[in-house]
């Protein structure tokens, strides 16, 4: 009997350009990631109430373009080389975090409300314009995390297996989460770096096409394999200054427009 093809996605990716964490660009993530033989994956940079690249003090819609540049960068090269890249983001609420996928960069431009918005009332609007929401590493114990925080009733979905994680205890936290409240599981690997891959992710028997094809697979629990950790992807950390080398988010690659009105915002708002 022949081996049935399994189609991998990552579905948790940081990059340099939308996440202040991550030196890694959206091209350089999908190379690695397609080296290791995936076949797509979300991009998932902090949103502005987490570890943004962006800078806040910006116009919203001068953010929102500045904050896609990760996300564009990848597509592009996927693109290029027959990788899926479809555009997600991780939201963070009083430290607690949430990826949001089904959403685009309009819906992100149509609602500047967003800046100051609760997590009911953020999963709501998601769920009102097609989205849907998956808690990550809900149990992740870190300095920047105050307290742990549990929103059954806005999630769509429960990140089971976190690859970051070398405490097995979180991931078994969230399974139990996701089970008692009958949550659907699914996997990602938070990866921020492309020489520190902990594989993660999920496996599926066909290709994803669109982000409600996630959805759809997520509610049915067709999700064929949740990725664990591995380290066959890991390669030696570089001996150079990487944070230094890292693509930002860049305002001469916005439309023109856009380009002189933040070249004036900051001509005004020198620090």
């Amino acid at each position: 009997m022949s081996e049935i093809k399994l189609y991998k996605y990552e579905t948790h990716l940081h990059t340099s350009q939308g996440s202040l964490c991550s030196p890694c660009s959206g091209a350089q993530q999908v190379d690695c990631l397609k080296a290791c033989g995936y076949d797509g994956c979300f991009v998932t940079d902090h949103f502005f109430g987490g570890n943004t690249a962006i800078d806040r003090r910006l116009p919203w819609d001068i953010k929102i373009h500045l904050f896609c540049q990760g996300y564009e960068d990848a597509k592009k090269r996927g693109d290029e080389i027959g990788f899926k890249v479809f555009f997600g983001l991780e939201f963070g609420w009083h430290s607690t975090e949430f990826l949001t996928y089904g959403i685009d960069k309009q819906f992100l431009l149509d609602h500047p409300e967003l800046e100051n918005i609760t997590l009911p009332k953020y999963a709501e609007l998601v769920h009102a314009n097609g989205g849907f929401i998956v808690h990550p590493h809900p149990f992740r114990e870190a300095g920047y995390i105050d307290t742990i925080r549990l929103f059954p009733r806005c999630v769509d979905g429960v990140e089971v297996e976190n690859a970051s994680h070398t405490d097995p205890m979180f991931n078994k936290r969230a399974r139990e989460y996701a089970a008692s409240y009958n949550l659907p599981m699914t996997g990602g690997s938070d990866t921020h770096y492309t020489w520190g891959y902990p594989g993660g992710g999920i496996a599926l028997d066909k290709p994803l096409e669109s982000p409600q094809d996630y959805l759809e697979r997520l509610r049915a629990n067709d999700i064929t394999e949740i990725l664990v950790r591995s380290e066959k992807y890991m390669k030696p950390w570089p001996q150079y200054d990487f944070w230094k080398d890292a693509k930002r988010p860049d305002i001469n690659l916005l439309e023109p427009e856009l380009r002189e009105r933040a070249e004036k915002f900051y001509a005004s708002n020198q620090v």
